[in-house]
This record gives structure tokens, sequence and C-alpha cells, in this order.
């Protein structure tokens, strides 16, 4: 049966520069169980107050919810004078009748090679025929427990119940997933056993476990600041792609060279036409008359010597030549690498799409009209950070939080807004009267920085 996956909140501790703090979705700020319409959430706050850790977190809590192995730079995320962080992400699974509220943590250990996942727990309430079981822990597995494979002993007993070997295919699975440094819960070893059809109890974890694991796989975008970047130095266009094929379907990004012309094979260059297809569907909409094209320069051995196709990624206008993507603004390049994940976030109300900086190169007013249009139209989760503050004049209260001084609680809402105020006035406000819960600027002084300019600028002079 079919599941549709909705983040509710995810809450972080010891990452980064954020000891602690939790971003809530808006549906859940107003205690609404739902997953029929768009959630919106942006976070706004100056730099280096934990806005890029939340979309960090989410890149890599997709990679352990798919069973990937830790990357070794994650180590570099664990607060400086920590030894542990620990993530907590809370989802709402729609599984026919069945609403399941599961909550997945994981603490990582700083270790030689990076950090390990020292602890993972997995805990879920259930609600079923219009009544609500507690919420309790239904797998916990901790590295350091040598003698249980996972607790509760309940929960194991059902999938030895189902089948015996079970049990030692489930500590052969734990032995791999700690020397490989992955998830023990969503490692493909364990998972493969956790996923089995279960007629017990068990049936209801197997299902939260193949629903979150298929949720992170295909329908979990993260679009980190990474992205931007290649973009910005002109060197790759990176295209965050989903595409629907017979039941298994293709997500990721397709990267396309921005320098030179690319040999692709047969697979490829259709996925690729694939993508342009979509993205033509909007693309003339927000940029009038332009669209994209893949141009032929005729076929070509790849490396590996199969046949392939030498193409190139062009814009065209309305009575224009075609011009390589690449001569085209930074601004028009973002917009067209992240537009299939927008398209499908609007269509798939299962799409979580989180994007760091989206206001990146985009102008303000489209920006605007793109977030007001997929707020009041669309049906999946966006996420995303911007320093520009057209967004709260076009979203509500719910759709924004705040990053904030405090360490120790990075992200608040406003408070005391009305349906007639204006929020980016009230945040302006904020930011140099105060009268929130938490501080959401860290002052500077203006007369101060002009010295220091003036200061650094003598030294110049006179060296």
């Amino acid at each position: 049966m079919e599941s549709i996956v909705r983040l509710s909140s995810l809450k972080i501790s010891n990452i980064k520069n954020v000891k602690s703090g939790q971003i809530v979705m808006p549906d859940t700020c107003q205690k609404q169980l739902t997953y029929k319409r768009a959630e919106v959430l942006g976070l706004y706050g100056q730099n280096g107050s934990g806005k890029t850790a939340v979309i960090d977190t989410l890149y890599y809590l997709q990679k352990i919810m798919t069973g990937s192995t830790i990357e070794t730079e994650i180590g570099d995320y664990i607060d400086a004078g920590s030894s542990q962080a620990e993530i907590t992400a809370d989802f709402n699974i729609f599984i026919g009748a069945v609403i399941y509220e599961a909550s997945y943590k994981i603490i990582l250990q700083r270790s030689e090679n990076g950090a390990n996942i020292v602890r993972e727990t997995l805990s879920c309430a259930i609600n079923e025929n219009h009544s609500r079981s507690n919420k309790t822990v239904f797998m916990d597995y901790q590295r350091s427990e040598r003698e249980t494979v996972f607790a509760p002993k309940k929960r194991l007993d059902e999938v030895v119940e189902a089948n015996a070997e079970n049990k030692t295919d489930l500590i052969v699975a734990r032995k791999i997933a700690e020397k490989s440094n992955y998830s023990y819960i969503f490692g493909e070893s364990s998972r493969e056993i956790f996923c089995q059809a279960y007629e017990n109890h068990f049936k209801h974890y197997s299902d939260i476990i193949k629903a979150l694991f298929q949720f992170a796989l295909k329908d979990l975008f993260v679009i980190r600041n990474t992205h931007s970047g290649v973009i910005s130095a002109n060197f790759l266009l990176p295209m965050a792609f989903k595409i629907e094929q017979n039941e298994i379907g293709m997500k990721g990004d397709f990267a396309v060279p921005l320098t030179e012309p690319v040999v692709l094979n047969e697979e490829r260059k259709k996925i690729l036409d694939t993508i342009t297809e979509q993205i033509n569907m909007v693309l003339f909409t927000i940029i009038p008359g332009m669209k994209i094209d893949v141009y032929h320069y005729g076929r070509q051995l790849t490396d590996n010597g199969e046949n392939g196709y030498r193409v190139e990624l062009v814009s065209a206008r309305e009575g224009m030549p075609p011009i390589p993507i690449r001569m085209e603004s930074e601004g028009i390049i973002k917009i067209i690498s992240i537009l299939n994940a927008l398209i499908q976030a609007f269509g798939n109300p299962s799409i979580c799409l989180a994007i760091d900086e989206l206001d990146a190169g985009i102008f303000e007013y489209m920006l605007g009209e793109l977030l007001d249009i997929f707020n009041k139209n669309a049906k999946g989760q966006l996420i995303f950070t911007s320093h520009n503050l057209r967004a709260l004049e076009m979203l509500d209260k719910e759709n924004i939080m705040f990053s904030t001084v405090n360490p120790k609680r990075r992200y608040i809402r406003m408070k005391n807004i009305k349906a007639s105020n204006n929020l980016r006035d009230t945040y302006i406000r904020g930011i140099t009267l105060g009268g929130q819960d938490e501080v959401i600027y860290e002052e500077t002084d203006s007369l101060r920085i002009a010295r220091a300019f003036r200061k650094a600028g003598r030294t110049i002079q006179h060296e």
C-alpha cells in the first residue's frame, strides 16, 4: 500500500553552532494531522546563526536513512566542545486509514573515522479507528549493548516469531553495520529483515521502517550550498530531478558541465531529455519566452566504448538563436537547477524539498511570487533558508521561523503577530527594539565598523 510521509519537526543538538534548536512545520504548529495541502517553512536570521545547520542535518539524515555509509566529514559538524550530537526527526506517516506519528532519534559520537552512530531509536503512536495509542519506543539500538540485538525484547520476539533465522541474521547485520559505519535500523542487511511481510503486531513497525526508507530514498530532496557553489563558479549545472519510471523511478542530481559539451550514453541522454521537457513546461512562465534545449553535436563514443551523444545544454528565446546555458545569468541557472525538484514538490504530497539560500541570484519579486504560488496551490513540503525578506510579506507567521543569538534555543516563531501585521516590519522592529522571547540579532556598531575599516585602510597604505 502506498504511503505518504510528512516531516513534522526536526530537533538538533550540538551540530555546528546549534547547542539546541527545533524547527516545527506549519501543520504541526497548528496541531493538524493532514497531508492535504502544501507546507512552506522559511528560516531567517543573521549570518552564522544556524540556518544552514538545518539543511545540512537533513542532508546527513537522508544519507543515514537510506543506509549509506556515514561520510567522514560529519565529524566536523559535531560541536567543537562536545563529543556527541543528536538528531530527532518527527514524521507523520499516512498508510491507508492508519496514521503513524513516528520519531527517529540518532546519537552520533565523534571518532577516528569522523563519527559513529552510538544509538538509534524509533518510536511511534498509532492513530486508527478514531483512537490514538501512546507514543512508545519500538526499536532501540545501542552500540554499547553487546548482549542485546535491539530493545525492547517484545518487538525482537515478534521478529523472531515470524522466522527463527531472523535472530542470527540480525546479529550478523549488526556486525556489518558497525564495521561499515552505517545505520543499523536502515542498513540494507537489517532493513530486509525488518521489512518482510509480517502477520503479527510487528507489521505496523515494518510498515513504518519501509515508509521512512522510501521517503528518504525517493521523496526527500536536499539542495545544499555546494549546489549553488558550482553554479557560481560557472563550472557545473546540477539539476535536482525525479523521474517516475515503472515502479522504481530515479532521483538525484544530473550534473551538466557548463564549460564544454558532454558525451552521454543512450540512457543518460534520455534522462536529460525528460528533465528538460519537464522543466520547459514551467520555465517559459517564470522567464517569459525562454526554454532550454539539448543541442546535439553528433554521435561519439563514451569513455568506456559505448555509443554516445555529444550534447550541450542551451537556452532559446523566441526569435533568437540558441546560446550555451553558461551565458545565462546565475539566477536563471539557479532556477533551472531546482525547477524539476520544485515541480515534483508541487504535485506530490510526500515530497519534502529543502533548499539552502533559495534567494541566491533570484529576483526579489519573483521569489515572493514563487513562494506564494507554492504555498497556495502545491501539495508537498518546502523548507528554505533565505536572506531576502520578501517572503515575510507573502507568507503567514506559521510559515516563518527565525534563528536567534541563543545557541541553546536557536529557532523561534514571532509572537504577538496579528493578521493585519506586516511580518517584515515586525521582524525589523524585533531586530532594533527586541520584544521577542529571544534576541534575534546580535547588534553591530556602525561606528566601530567604520573605525575598523579606516584603521585597516591606513595599515594597507603604510605597507
